[in-house]
């Protein structure tokens, strides 16, 4: 249904179309920076299919302390109970991928995670390719 606007003819702009407050746009584009302290390199080579995982912190009686200081080393250490990649933990964080690989680092490097070591580049590109004739042997056999 057509809505004409107030009837004094004023044109008054929809809600829909309002600009966002100048400080909202702020916020988006700090929390990032402030999450990670300004940091955009991380500690390991952390790719999307690397996997992390956590100690089971709940039988020796809760998180470490270190783990209290950053709700996102919390959050980190609570998706990998079970190991996952890091584009699950980036996918659950919720932030950009060069941030969660800073604070996924951190975490790494507070001992609180396992980085496993994912081969890539040239590192084992024999064994890489050895696994992928594998692969596409079985994908025939099928």
């Amino acid at each position: 249904m057509f809505d004409p606007g107030p009837p004094s003819g004023e044109f008054v702009m929809p809600a829909v179309f309002e600009q966002p407050a100048a400080h909202e746009d702020l916020t988006a584009i700090v929390r990032p920076y402030a999450l990670t302290g300004g940091r955009t390199r991380a500690n390991y080579a952390l790719e999307l299919e690397t996997l992390i995982s956590a100690k089971d912190y709940a039988s020796t009686g809760g998180f470490p302390e270190v783990a209290a200081e950053q709700i996102e080393c919390v959050a980190i250490m609570e998706e990998c109970r079970t190991p996952r990649s890091v584009a699950e933990i980036v996918a659950a964080l919720r932030v950009p991928l060069g941030v969660a690989r800073v604070l996924i680092s951190d975490a790494a490097d507070a001992g609180l995670v396992t980085v496993h070591k994912t081969v890539t580049g040239n590192d084992g590109a024999e064994a890489h390719l050895v696994l992928m004739e594998r692969v596409l042997s079985g994908l025939r056999r099928l």
